[in-house]
């Protein structure tokens, strides 16, 4: 089934979201905290930025000429890359960085710095992934075509028999899909849907952005460490694609397991277009967080592993989502809602496999 217009039940679990979010204020009021980054971000946002660029810089300026020493140097960028994007430009895109405008919009365009570009970005995450979750036809993260199957409503090919296997591969590729043509394919299927309007943008400028943020991207990141660092030229594309094969894989196997997991339904609108739940519960219902004890995972994927919380308050910086975990997860339970975690990020991983596994074999009904 492919949606294409979808509204939700807005009398559906009205009290939860409006208790929910009256006990969220009153934390950050009684706490005199602001919603935004605090110092520790700010000090986290310069660590990153330096892992990502120094090593750029160590690189084209020929400080670090061993093949080996460089080889590590782009593999740092890799994690540095994928850093970057979950804690910057994510809240930033988000408008959760800081309660400044500008700061947001500064910090956003980060991600013209990894090869992506932040106005597509907002539409497919804020706007498609956010508002319509999990839901096929809408959700753009779990439409990949025909290689992998995210959702039980999608069509089914031999080749997702074995989907749990070569997933891990195509997950690598996730980052080359932005520096290459998903991006203009995006513009061109938005144009018609009013996508790109309510951005305040025309397509034709939003192509013209785009062509000139890949150019800037390429002359950059590669064109410049063609010409000044030591390295052979063929070593420098081996590289530059290797940091590109550990950003993309570490940003998939963050971002899938918080909805293609075993716990997580994919609701599909009945026949006027309208879902069973209100948009708070199908939040709930689509989401799962993880590893919600481990400190280190959590900071460097910037809160993504509580991600009901990401979800249900997009606008509340990364670094109070463990706080108001507890807040959401009592309220979920006071209301007889589902609130989904998995202890680790290993049994995260597990159920995403199980998931995989399930939807790769032949359905006994023709979706």
């Amino acid at each position: 089934m492919k949606a294409t217009f979808v509204k939700f039940n807005r009398s559906a679990g009205s009290d939860f979201y409006q208790t929910l979010k009256t006990r969220v204020n009153d934390y950050f009021e009684t706490k005199n905290l602001s919603r935004h980054s605090n110092a520790a971000m700010v000090a986290k946002t310069i660590i990153l930025v330096l892992v990502y660029l120094v090593p750029y810089f160590l690189i084209i300026t020929q400080v670090v000429t061993n093949n080996w020493l460089v080889f590590a140097l782009w593999a740092v960028m890799g994690l540095g890359m994928a850093g970057v994007g979950f804690n910057i430009m994510h809240d930033a895109n988000h408008g959760a960085y800081s309660r400044h405008g500008w700061v947001n919009w500064a910090l956003g365009r980060f991600l013209n710095l990894l090869g992506g570009n932040a106005l597509n970005w907002k539409i497919q995450h804020n706007v498609l992934h956010h508002s319509y979750t999990n839901i096929n036809g809408m959700d753009e993260d779990i439409e990949v075509g025909p290689y992998l199957r995210f959702s039980p409503h999608q069509p089914w090919y031999k080749h997702h028999r074995y989907q749990h296997i070569y997933s891990w591969f195509l997950y690598s590729l996730l980052t080359f899909l932005w520096i290459t043509d998903k991006e203009f394919k995006q513009a061109i299927n938005w144009k018609k849907s009013g996508f790109i309007e309510s951005q305040g943008r025309t397509f034709r400028g939003m192509i013209v952005e785009l062509a000139f943020s890949k150019a800037f991207y390429f002359a950059f990141i590669l064109v410049i460490p063609l010409i000044f660092s030591a390295t052979p030229w063929w070593l420098t594309l081996l590289f530059f694609a290797v940091m590109h094969l550990i950003a993309g894989f570490i940003s998939s196997v963050v971002f899938q397991p918080a909805h293609v997991i075993t716990n997580a339904e994919f609701p599909i609108p009945d026949e006027t277009g309208t879902m069973e739940n209100s948009w708070a519960i199908h939040q709930l219902a689509t989401t799962c967080d993880f590893a919600p004890k481990n400190r280190w995972l959590s900071w460097y994927i910037g809160g993504l592993n509580f991600q009901i919380e990401h979800h249900l308050f997009p606008n509340i910086c990364h670094v109070h989502y463990k706080d108001i975990s507890k807040i959401v997860k009592t309220t979920a339970q006071e209301f007889g809602l589902p609130y989904h975690v998995q202890p680790s990020f290993r049994a995260a991983l597990w159920h995403h496999v199980r998931l995989l596994r399930e939807f790769g074999r032949k359905p006994q009904m023709a979706n």
